[in-house]
């Protein structure tokens, strides 16, 4: 195959219907063999696979099988997976790799061994395992199981492009234990690829892709660096290309580089010329989506038509139907200056599998005639290809036209306009988004709640049993009503709170047995929003989330939270904290609306947020949390367009918070990803309190706190809620000790890293109470070097 004329620059992996999280939970547990587990693995591929080409995709892009994340896969192959998991045996399981059982603790721990850091992956809700690298790291391929797969597919008569993550990025999101630099690794990585190339062209394939998306990013801080890298890298790919052709013969592999969520000018500009084949790039987001919008402008000024274009122009992050009408116009334009291929903008593991089945949408169909999941992409992807070749049938020329009227419906709907919601949010005021100052509103807390020194608290959720889960299905479908659901959910708060008294926390919560999802459960009861029924994407390993559709005007047409929180503070003395989504959260993890600037769609939910707030307060709440763990995770990955981001996502927070009184403690929470360049902007959302995850990365995220002068309160997590193990006091006690190096303790909380939604009672009791007592010991700690006299020199 000489060029690739319709492709996706990804898939997905968990299955239509979580089969593989399915088959994941179940072999964690031992219900299931490796062999089913690998047996259902491979039946996913499969069948994707048959669906692409079905479709009219003639290249399709495969990882193999793929049991937990992308950059976990990279470790293994090369033999890189940390020195601490090292010692458990090779288990070659019915089919799994053999490396299997290491994969799964350097993911998720075990009894003895801390799982490794995770973090988002760019800018998106999808998370990596971080690589874990020091200077003398050696990469040693062990790609058995790769060739096996991939094997299959080509025996099927798949026309199969492998799938690897570059080793610029690779790299570039490690980090060493040693404190060198992981992109001195760079050419020693290229190196092994070469090695797995050499594998590769044994098979019976054409092309072999390298995802570069660390290439769209500031990839350094100066021009010399940036000079001295990017040639490194064009040095390391020509070698790659060198390869290819050396191990090939007459027709050897074709290399294509693809960058995404943003533009791939610096990719072609640093790459073009020698011998890769095409390049895929991103125009939907960015630079080049903006151009797009005019017709005068010329896109990708770097593209020569000296290499294949794969153009990008099927959004695969957002969920909306394409504008075929633009998207062909642009390819066309494009056209007239190289060979050019159609392709989404990235992998399709960020939307769901397909709108079918979607009974949700079914009396709602002018809003389901706007979406494009999966499937409907991949057509969208075939039908363009087939317009720009000239080869259209009948039926594409319908999907065309339908297409337009799709994207004209939207356009013109009264449904996204709410004249009321807009009058209030073009009112907003400076005034609006300000409290008073840190040291006021402290005084008066401390006055208006009782709280020990080192305060423990939770993050909000607790285990989400087959109880809760059993119930919350029955009322769904009737077989509850809903007097008998809320007295379910009634009992599972009691028991909660009892359990926490227990245990001793000194602030509690309600458990949030009656949330599925922390924006799911506030979209629903929103306007605006829609929330599907089987739109299920990955986050992690067997992770999935259903992210609502933002599709218009958000409001709050009644109360959210008030009646659950005040049954809850009904039960105790202890202050119980009131809980609530944050602004800038509720866009991330959504599919949000497109056709309006996201800070305008972030002040109407923060409105919306503000008046929870005002109720809350009204119904004796003192300590409010309004989580964000999102916010770093929007950050544009080019600096020049970070300013303007963090404008309005502080400034919806803020407009959300400050209608608190100064008694009112406002808590915020954040996760998983790297804040250490942010923590000016956790100061300026100006919570009185943010707890962030910190177990997994020791706490390093505390120097950048005292090194900025930080004077709020911060409660880091001590328990990694996302490894199924129990920690040890030691341990817990360690990290708390840590913190205390790093924060007065009189700004210091002590919780976990997250919600514990997805952990079980036995391991939630025991290892909340290994935190109580490193609380308590600390606390006598401090207070014995508070009495010591000073000494006198």
């Amino acid at each position: 195959m000489s060029q690739i004329h319709a492709t996706v620059a990804g898939v997905p992996r968990i299955g239509p219907n979580r089969e593989l999280k399915k088959a994941l939970e179940s072999y964690w547990k031992e219900k299931a063999t490796g062999r089913e587990l690998s047996t259902t693995a491979l039946r996913l591929v499969n069948d994707y696979s048959d669906q692409l080409s079905a479709a009219g995709i003639d290249s399709v892009p495969t990882l193999g099988r793929s049991y937990y994340d992308a950059v976990l896969d990279t470790s293994a192959l090369f033999n890189v997976l940390p020195e601490r998991v090292q010692n458990i045996a090779d288990h070659a399981n019915d089919g799994l790799p053999c490396y299997i059982d290491r994969l799964f603790a350097t993911a998720r721990g075990t009894a003895d061994i801390p799982a490794s850091a995770m973090t988002k992956w760019f800018d998106t809700n999808y998370h990596y395992l971080v690589p874990e690298l020091n200077q003398d790291t050696d990469f040693r391929v062990d790609d058995a199981s790769l060739l096996s797969d991939l094997q299959s597919q080509t025996v099927r008569g798949d026309k199969i492009r492998p799938v690897f993550v570059g080793p610029l990025t690779y790299l570039a999101l490690a980090k060493t234990t040693d404190g060198s630099d992981a992109l001195e690794l760079l050419e020693k990585l290229f190196d092994a690829y070469g090695r797995v190339l050499t594998h590769l062209a044994k098979l019976d394939i054409d092309w072999v892709q390298f995802d570069e998306p660390y290439l769209v990013t500031d990839i350094a801080d100066n021009d010399k660096d940036r000079a001295e890298l990017l040639a490194r890298t064009r040095a390391g790919y020509r070698k790659l290309v060198n390869t290819l052709t050396a191990v090939g013969g007459e027709q050897p592999i074709k290399l294509l580089l693809q960058t995404y969520y943003g533009d791939g000018d610096t990719a072609i500009n640093a790459l073009s010329g020698i011998g890769i084949s095409a390049f895929g790039v991103d125009l939907v987001t960015g630079r080049q989506a903006e151009l797009g919008q005019h017709q005068d402008a010329e896109l990708l000024l770097s593209w020569t038509g000296e290499e294949q274009l794969l153009a990008g122009v099927v959004d695969g992050r957002n969920i909306w139907r394409t504008d075929l009408a633009a998207a062909l116009a642009t390819l066309r334009s494009l056209a007239q200056r190289g060979p050019v291929g159609v392709s989404t903008s990235c992998s399709l593991l960020h939307v769901p599998y397909t709108l079918e089945g979607e009974t949700t949408l079914d009396d709602d169909p002018e809003l389901k005639s706007w979406l494009a999941f999966g499937s409907e992409k991949i057509a969208e992807v075939a039908v363009l290809s087939r317009l720009l070749r000239n080869e259209a049938t009948e039926a594409d020329y319908a999907a065309f036209e339908a297409a337009v009227q799709a994207v004209t419906s939207r356009r013109e709907s009264q449904r996204t306009h709410n004249s009321l919601v807009r009058d209030r949010t073009a009112g907003i005021t400076d005034a609006d988004r300000r409290r008073s100052p840190f040291a006021q509103r402290a005084a008066a807390q401390a006055e208006h709640i009782e709280l020990p020194p080192l305060p423990t608290t939770t993050i909000g959720s607790f285990p989400q049993t087959d109880e809760i889960r059993r119930a919350r299905a029955q009322h769904r479908v009737g077989e509850l009503t809903e007097a008998q659901y809320t007295e379910a959910m009634k009992n599972e708060i009691k028991l909660v709170v009892e359990k926490q008294e227990e245990i001793g926390l000194d602030v509690l919560v309600h458990g949030e047995p009656e949330r599925n999802d922390m924006v799911q459960y506030f979209s629903e009861q929103l306007e605006g929003y829609h929330s599907t029924q089987y739109g299920w994407v990955q986050s992690y390993g067997s992770r999935c989330v259903r992210p609502p559709i933002l599709y218009g005007d958000v409001h709050r047409p009644q109360p959210l939270t008030t009646d659950w929180f005040a049954y809850a503070q009904s039960l105790t003395n202890k202050p119980v904290k009131g809980m609530l989504t944050g602004p800038v959260t509720m866009l991330a993890w959504a599919f949000v609306r497109d056709d309006q600037p996201l800070g305008t769609t972030a002040d109407q939910v923060a409105l919306a947020l503000r008046d929870e707030i005002d109720d809350l307060v009204a119904a004796g709440a003192q300590i409010i949390q309004v989580d964000e763990p999102a916010i770093r995770e929007l950050l544009p990955l080019q600096k020049i367009q970070q300013p303007a981001y963090l404008e309005w996502a502080v400034g919806s927070f803020r407009l959300a918070t400050s209608g608190a009184a100064d008694e009112t403690q406002v808590h915020t929470h954040m996760c998983y990803s790297q804040f250490n360049e942010l923590i000016g902007t956790v100061s300026e959302l100006d919570a009185d309190v943010t707890s962030i995850e910190a177990a997994r990365a020791g706490m390093g995220v505390l120097a950048a706190l005292r090194d900025h002068g930080f004077e709020l309160g911060v409660g880091p997590g001590v328990w990694d809620i996302h490894s199924p193990r129990i920690p040890s006091q030691s341990e817990v006690d360690g990290l708390v000790q840590s913190a205390l190096d790093s924060v007065p303790p009189t700004q210091l909380w002590l919780n976990p890293d997250c919600g514990l939604k997805t952990r079980g009672w036995v391991e939630t009791e025991a290892s909340l109470k290994v935190l109580v007592q490193a609380a308590h010991t600390a606390r006598e700690k401090v207070a014995e070097n508070a009495a010591a006299p000073a000494l006198v020199h």
